[in-house]
């Protein structure tokens, strides 16, 4: 906010605070927008690596059924907001795209069912378009 602005009332102030806050809130939303869809689209660019899954004994000899994943492994991915009681993240819990997990603040990615590769794609390409707009954060998966 411009420290030099005189307001000539207190409900002057408070307006001019209501809609700079409006501004920013609509400028967060719309970041998230284009995160998402940057998102979606390394996504969908990844070729996940298929891999078949078997049920075997002790020593390895398989006894069951084959199944084909073609989606390859399976996994979780996330955006992890590094300062999480910056005004964005604040605004992002609020919304509900984000939620307050143990020392962190964190949105999972649910797109892509189970595809570990595919939401790790979504995930760094989120993050990137985060940073890149000066909000520290970071991407990270792990296997199910």
């Amino acid at each position: 906010m411009d420290t030099t602005l005189q307001f000539n009332s207190l409900r002057e102030k408070i307006a001019y605070e209501t809609e700079q806050r409006k501004k920013r809130y609509a400028e967060f939303e719309a970041l998230l927008s284009v995160a998402h869809e940057k998102g979606l689209a390394a996504g969908q660019a990844i070729n996940p690596r298929p891999m078949v899954v078997v049920e075997s004994d002790l020593a390895g000899n398989p006894k069951g059924p084959y199944y084909h994943c073609t989606e390859g492994l399976c996994g979780f991915a996330y955006v992890t907001l590094t300062k999480g009681n910056s005004s964005f993240a604040l605004w992002a819990k609020k919304q509900g795209y984000f939620r307050k997990g143990y020392k962190s603040t964190t949105m999972s990615v649910s797109d892509f069912n189970q595809s570990v590769e595919r939401k790790e794609a979504y995930a760094h390409a989120y993050a990137q378009v985060l940073r890149n707009a000066g909000i520290d954060c970071y991407a990270s998966s792990r296997l199910d």
